[in-house]
């Protein structure tokens, strides 16, 4: 698959552009603040329908303007798709494909999946569990869309729930409500867990041959789900386990007013020879197992859908020392890849594969002849 160009208009910086991209790499150089990152953000919200920088889509409209556009032509081995997202500061976004409006973001299917590379995602490791919970569900979305309706709808029912739990502390009476979310938050969580659960298991063999060739054999990886509900051997397993330790903690839940178990509390750990990377971990081995992560998020997704997803790397090569930017570079060379960089000299590894080279400067983009 691949993004075959795009149009801005009032997109953060962006007042009326349409470039056209190389389906293998294409880089952008400027200086910080020039919309290298802007850019990248845009064709993410194609594919996800939203942005990998902020919650709300009235910051991404220009500060001058009350509405804003993105559009782009995705290519995929069997057809075409045109996608459009509209927004506008006093109403809900509206995204079309091929002309077709969708009702909601779980009828979005844009066929373009997208994995991102940031110099913060050492967040994935260093912070707490909200972190790594993101890049799961937001990992686990790309090869089945349904998840994020789910992942939605669990959170609408917890927020529910939390406020009537608050609300039985002043009233008792009103416990036999909770039910009637124990049983919602249950279903629906229980698909979450088992979801999460296979998809750490693929990354974990994933991670752990990429791991290996990345540090020649000398560090050994391992990939854990942490969940406080029990991995059982059925969802209905599952959903009835979850059930009943609602119910058993039911006490304690009025008594802090929120719920203390559910998929929202899991966590991922990682161990490099054993020891926890977020304890011991040096900052070399921690960027090295962001690294590991994504490369094997992109496995994953081709592997699901026989297609390399498009890859973007903000501002990543200048983190790397030259071994890992060759490496890579080299494993980039099959897909589709946009590349950000300041100096033109944390590229060079690229100076031989087929590319396309755009400069960025206030908002305007120039191509290289």
């Amino acid at each position: 698959m691949n993004v075959k160009n795009i149009r801005l208009i009032n997109f953060r910086n962006y007042h009326n552009i349409s470039v056209e991209f190389n389906k293998n790499i294409n880089i952008f150089i400027g200086k910080n603040a020039q919309g290298k990152t802007n850019l990248l953000e845009a064709i993410h919200m194609c594919s996800a329908g939203k942005s990998f920088r902020s919650n709300r889509d009235k910051e991404i409209i220009n500060f001058e303007k009350d509405e804003a556009y993105i559009g782009t032509d995705v290519e995929t081995k069997i057809y075409d798709k045109f996608v459009e997202l509209k927004l506008n500061r006093e109403k809900s976004k509206i995204i079309r494909i091929n002309k077709i409006e969708i009702k909601n973001l779980k009828e979005l299917d844009t066929s373009l999946s997208v994995v991102v590379f940031r110099p913060d995602d050492l967040k994935l490791v260093k912070d707490g569990p909200n972190e790594r919970r993101s890049f799961l569900d937001q990992g686990i979305s790309q090869i089945k869309p349904v998840y994020n309706y789910n992942i939605n709808r669990y959170n609408k029912i917890l927020f529910q729930r939390n406020n009537l739990l608050k609300s039985c502390r002043l009233n008792r009476k009103q416990i036999s409500l909770l039910d009637v979310f124990d049983v919602q938050i249950s279903k629906i969580g229980a698909s979450i867990v088992l979801e999460r659960h296979k998809f750490i298991d693929e990354l974990s063999k994933n991670c752990k041959a990429i791991h290996n060739k990345l540090t020649s054999n000398k560090e050994d990886i391992i990939v854990k789900y942490h969940s406080n509900i029990p991995i059982l051997k059925t969802k209905d397993e599952i959903e009835k386990q979850y059930y009943s330790m609602l119910k058993n903690n039911l006490n304690l839940d009025i008594e802090n007013g929120t719920s203390q178990i559910g998929p929202h509390r899991d966590d991922i750990l990682f161990y490099i020879n054993g020891k926890e990377v977020k304890t011991f971990g040096s900052q070399g081995q921690q960027r090295t197992l962001v690294l590991t992560l994504k490369l094997s998020e992109v496995d994953l997704i081709k592997k699901e859908k026989d297609s390399y997803p498009v890859v973007l790397l903000d501002d990543v090569f200048s983190e790397l020392d030259d071994e890992r930017r060759k490496y890579l570079t080299k494993y980039f060379n099959e897909m589709q890849v946009f590349i950000t960089a300041t100096d033109a000299a944390d590229i060079k590894s690229i100076e031989n594969y087929n590319k396309s080279i755009y400069y960025i400067e206030n908002g305007k983009i120039y191509k290289r002849s």
